[in-house]
């Protein structure tokens, strides 16, 4: 999966897949995570949050299972 940078000191990269609603986060200290049934809007929320780290501490990580990758 692509991911994307993002401007944030604690996540280094953002991935989705749509079809799937898979999302997928690289933190900063290298290790990756996928969380599933993530809708889209979810996605584009997180990506345009000006703060992705609140973003996720907030919407994601205790909303969604993580699986490490």
């Amino acid at each position: 999966m692509q991911r994307k940078r993002v401007n944030s000191s604690r996540i280094r990269s953002v991935g989705y897949d749509e079809k799937t609603l898979t999302l997928e986060v690289e933190f900063s200290n290298g290790q990756v995570f996928q969380y599933s049934k993530v809708y889209p809007e979810v996605y584009r929320r997180f990506m345009a949050a000006p703060n992705p780290t609140a973003f996720f501490d907030d919407k994601i990580a205790d909303e969604y299972t993580a699986k490490k990758v």
